[in-house]
């Protein structure tokens, strides 16, 4: 029954602590894997070798992406929605799996404090996923790092010199971890025994080549071909060098060989997760990896999965990129709005988002309103999920559902985070008529063959809804670079602030009658796709005042706090 919230004196760490968790041969029993195809990491944890994909059964599956609306800054919801419906349409009798990303530490120990769901919507063992899990994030570490030595290496080689230009040098170091001292640094400094004086830099790892091409790679012949096509920098007469050039590939790839099989888990109901590849989706494209989402897809008949961010920046690069690359296309799409965001939208400060306020709701509605109408640019006609919170008034409620009606949208009131699958069957229930309605026919926005600036062009005015594209002096240079590199046919990943719709993040609602500016290019050659720098976005956050990381701990036995 739903006549008390369960989650009323529980954390979301303790109420993971309280599951009884299945092993992990039981969970890969339902979806008819043997244990003997089990590479398993303790009683709780597995990874599935990527043999067990099948893409006749992946045409077969039913994708559903959830997304959200532009997020406030604690975010929608959005993991902790696919989690839950997840578990709604196990109850209804569709055989689903959830398909996420994994945390990265960055966010984990700044200002999230974890990210595996929340309340009765969660994904479990919980501190394992927040924190080293199965070594996948590591293993792109040293898999970056190890392509940073061979390059600095060879600088200063007299046997095998590829007259490298230090100064040209695009490759940069990685942790996982929000370090902004690290964002520029000098390096090779204290004499010749110690290498070449150059300027370098960390990004953090989920903001790296090496994830994005993890997350793009097909399999372990792509992986070696995507590593080795990796743009390292210039030699001094402008002969660009690859990775495949310092035969590194090979060797990255050796340190990806368990990173690449996706991993199994389980949901606090005991229903099957695969979790694998973290890209963050402001820079970079924010969904998990292809074989992640096909290994689902191939043992289930509905998978649920999330992109990053509000539904401008991850579920437009999943839906332009991601499924260009997989061959894959969403059946339904999930819109998560919360009451919160749309106050702020609205005029709420932030002081005041669990404050009811209807007119700042109505005013909210803009955003939402942009959103719904991206998602039928795709061809999908969106269910609206509105991620219940406690503060949240009847009659805010009830003024969405009316305004998702009017423009001829489904809306659910989802209580996922409190009462876990049992608060999500209504959602289930709409998806699945989404889906058998027959009206989604998704298609991606743009043509890769239109020129670079024509494809940013369709997203800043399609997406976005901006008037113009501005590029300073740097893109400029920068397009004749990529052109020059024969990179024009490549997906574009737009790196745009989260918080607006527009690349200035004091722009909430919906912005109009504003440009937006091309700072600069970067171009990830090896995964497939250039990015346009729009304002002040970085690789390497920073920690907040007051990080998440202040209030955790772990006792003698072994009991972890604060995680949450």
């Amino acid at each position: 029954m739903q006549e008390e919230t369960k989650t009323k004196y529980k954390s979301d760490l303790e109420i993971a602590q309280a599951c009884k968790m299945q092993h992990i041969r039981d969970i890969a029993a339902k979806l008819n894997i043997q244990e003997d195809d089990l590479e398993m990491y303790g009683k709780y944890k597995a990874k599935l070798p990527i043999r067990l994909i099948d893409n006749d059964k992946v045409k077969e599956c039913k994708l559903v992406l959830v997304t959200a609306i532009t997020p406030t800054p604690a975010g929608e919801g959005k993991t902790t929605t696919s989690i839950g419906l997840s578990e709604g349409l196990n109850r209804i009798g569709k055989q689903t799996t959830v398909v996420l990303r994994e945390p990265s530490l960055g966010p984990v120990f700044g200002i999230k404090g974890g990210a595996a769901g929340g309340g009765y919507s969660q994904v479990v063992p919980m501190e394992d996923i927040n924190l080293h899990f199965t070594g996948d994030f590591a293993a792109v570490e040293k898999a970056n790092n190890l392509l940073s030595a061979l390059i600095d290496n060879n600088l200063q080689s007299r046997t095998r010199n590829l007259g490298l230009d230090p100064r040209s040098i695009y490759w940069k170091r990685v942790m996982d971890m929000n370090d902004r001292s690290l964002r520029d640094i000098t390096i090779g400094l204290g004499g010749t025994a110690n290498g070449i004086p150059r300027q370098d830099g960390f990004n953090i790892t989920p903001a790296s080549e090496i994830m994005a091409i993890l997350c793009m790679a097909t399999g372990i012949a792509d992986l070696k071909e995507k590593l080795g096509n990796i743009f390292v920098g210039f030699t001094m007469d402008r002969k660009p060098i690859y990775a495949r050039d310092l035969n590194a590939h090979g060797a990255m790839a050796l340190l990806l060989k368990d990173a690449i099989n996706p991993n199994l888990v389980q949901t606090l109901e005991g229903n099957p997760a695969i979790i694998h590849g973290g890209p963050f989706a402001n820079i970079a494209q924010g969904t998990n990896t292809i074989l992640a989402t096909k290994m689902g897809m191939s043992l289930s008949d509905y998978v649920v999965t999330e992109a990053g961010f509000g539904a401008d920046l991850g579920a437009e690069k999943f839906m332009n990129i991601k499924c260009g690359y997989a061959g894959i296309g969403p059946s339904a799409l999930v819109l998560v709005a919360t009451i919160r965001a749309l106050r702020h939208h609205g005029g709420s400060p932030a002081e005041e988002y669990n404050v009811p306020n209807v007119e700042r709701v109505r005013a909210g509605l803009a955003n939402l309103d942009k959103h719904i109408e991206n998602a039928k640019k795709f061809g999908l006609t969106p269910v609206v999920s509105v991620n219940h919170f406690v503060t949240d008034s009847q009659e805010e409620v009830d003024l969405v559902i009316a305004r998702c009606a009017e423009l001829g949208v489904k809306a659910v009131l989802a209580r996922g985070w409190e009462f876990g699958g049992e608060g999500t069957t209504d959602l289930a229930h709409a998806v699945v008529e989404s889906i058998e309605s027959g009206k989604n026919n998704f298609k991606p926005l743009y043509d890769w063959k239109l020129p670079v600036k024509e494809k940013i062009e369709t997203i800043a005015k399609e997406v976005y809804g901006a008037v113009a594209v501005n590029y300073e002096k740097k893109a400029v240079l920068d397009l004749k670079r990529i052109d020059n590199l024969g990179l024009n046919h490549l997906p574009v990943c737009m790196a745009k602030t989260q918080k607006s719709l527009s690349d200035n993040e004091k722009l909430y609602g919906r912005p109009e009658n504003f440009e937006v500016t091309i700072r600069e290019f970067e171009f990830a050659a090896g995964a497939g796709f250039v990015i346009p720098i729009l304002g002040a976005m970085m690789r390497m956050p920073g920690l907040p005042a007051v990080p998440a990381s202040e209030g955790m701990d772990i006792d003698e036995n072994g009991v972890v706090s604060g995680l949450s």
